[in-house]
């Protein structure tokens, strides 16, 4: 007769969910600057226009100012952060956006506009890169996924209530693009009231050298199986070796996790959907739409944005994410064809609004929140602050190409000829997902470490 199963007398790990997820909502404030900084610019754009007297070159540099201020904002934040620690960062973050929304609200001219709006980039900038890292770090592997999509949630949020202000505004004059940057500085000081109260990543503790703080901050997290459990699996002590340089982040163990970010984030903003939040009114103006209806279809976008991205926050830890990233690329390219062909034949409205809708539901599902998971798990912990900065900067860059390029094509080639361009691009993602993406689904930070390692 078999003998009995050995039955496990040790206590079973168990986290506080609603701590957990308090504190990821709180740091994904940072998201929210994000979202607030996108949508702004498409329903001021209409009023710039005729404030600053903007040709395509112009309104190009204009949108693009605040990716040239995320890229400076990244690099710093990269090593600020292993330097000083993930709080800090974000704190910094929330003081630069605030100070910024005021001063683009009070610009006298394009100059200081576009200075404004380059510091507000920087925030947002820092808090793009800082946000998901932080939730990352904080968050037990079996819930990750659903707590890093929290930052994308507070981005659409962004998105959705700009879009709603924007609209109220519209009809207040002339100067409302004023009050629609000046109000920026609302969420700005909520985020860095928040931030006051969380604690500092548990892992850049431990990586510090700092244990005992590391252990504190878990037990408030989690039981004592959870807080021996984690501090066993977290990295050495950063007393081991020199703090990690930018240099670093292409050695040899780094190198097949980095290719992937960073192609990752720059097929994020080349995938060409940021064009339809941004240009929302050049899109519909094409077609014939008036100033109340573009404006009306930023708030249907930010619906659908919304609506999808709490999807896919429950889909991330169950179908995974390279799945959802495999159809977000087939998705797209089939959608900007059918877009491009609505706009080249002078469709209706109402069917251009259509396929915009499904692309972005397409988007919302999955490569927005799914591609800052991925950046926010796949680097090794020793530089993960850098790396994480250095494919940061990537997306970026890669957006301020695409937003600076697309008023200069519309006018050359129309404004639907970008959209076969995408269409391309998005094929091209496709297959490098599926070629060199893995999945990282309910694994740790730390094993993932030796899954890109063997990439």
């Amino acid at each position: 007769m078999p003998s009995p199963a050995p039955v496990s007398t040790a206590p079973a790990v168990a986290f506080q969910s609603a701590y957990l997820v308090g504190i990821a909502f709180i740091a994904a404030l940072g998201g929210y600057l994000f979202g607030f900084d996108f949508a702004v610019i498409s329903g001021a754009l209409p009023f710039l226009r005729p404030q600053f007297a903007l040709t395509a070159w112009w309104e190009g540099f204009l949108t693009g100012s605040l990716a040239l201020g995320c890229m400076a904002g990244c690099l710093g934040a990269g090593q600020l952060a292993d330097r000083y620690g993930r709080r800090p960062g974000l704190l910094l973050a929330a003081g630069i956006f605030a100070f910024s929304s005021v001063a683009m609200a009070l610009a006298p001219g394009l100059g200081w506009f576009v200075a404004a709006r380059f510091a507000a980039g920087i925030g947002v900038g820092m808090a793009s890169m800082l946000s998901p890292l932080y939730i990352a770090e904080v968050s037990p592997a079996a819930v990750r996924g659903r707590n890093v999509a929290i930052n994308q949630l507070t981005i659409v949020i962004g998105i959705l209530v700009t879009n709603l202000v924007n609209y109220a505004l519209a009809g207040h004059g002339p100067e409302a693009w004023r009050w629609m940057f000046g109000l920026g500085a609302v969420p700005a000081g909520l985020f860095l009231l928040g931030v006051l109260w969380l604690p500092e990543s548990p892992r850049w503790l431990a990586q510090a050298g700092r244990l005992a703080e590391a252990e504190a901050v878990l037990r408030k997290m989690g039981n004592d199986a959870f807080v021996q459990t984690t501090l066993a699996g977290l990295a050495t002590p950063a007393a081991a070796g020199p703090k990690p340089r930018f240099r670093d982040v292409l050695g040899t163990g780094g190198r097949p996790a980095v290719v992937v970010g960073v192609v990752l984030a720059v097929f994020q903003q080349f995938c060409g959907i940021n064009v339809v939040f941004n240009y929302t009114s050049t899109i519909f103006a094409a077609v014939g739409a008036d100033l109340n209806r573009q404006l009306l279809e930023t708030i249907g976008i930010g619906v659908v944005n919304l609506a999808f991205t709490l999807v896919a926050m429950f889909l991330v830890d169950k179908l995974g994410r390279r799945p959802l990233l495999l159809f977000g690329a087939a998705g797209l390219a089939v959608l900007y064809l059918g877009l491009a062909f609505l706009l080249q034949t002078h469709a209706a409205p109402g069917l251009v609004s259509a396929v915009v809708l499904a692309a972005i539901g397409t988007y919302g599902l999955s490569l927005a929140p799914v591609t800052w998971v991925v950046i926010s798990e796949i680097f090794p912990t020793r530089i993960r602050g850098v790396a994480s900065s250095v494919a940061t900067v990537a997306l970026w860059g890669a957006y301020f190409v695409l937003v600076f390029t697309f008023p200069i094509l519309a006018q050359v080639i129309g404004t639907y000829g970008p959209f076969y361009l995408y269409a391309g691009i998005c094929l091209a993602g496709f297959l490098f997902v599926r070629a060199k993406v893995k999945e990282t689904k309910g694994q740790t930070l730390e094993e993932l470490e030796d899954t890109f390692a063997r990439h």
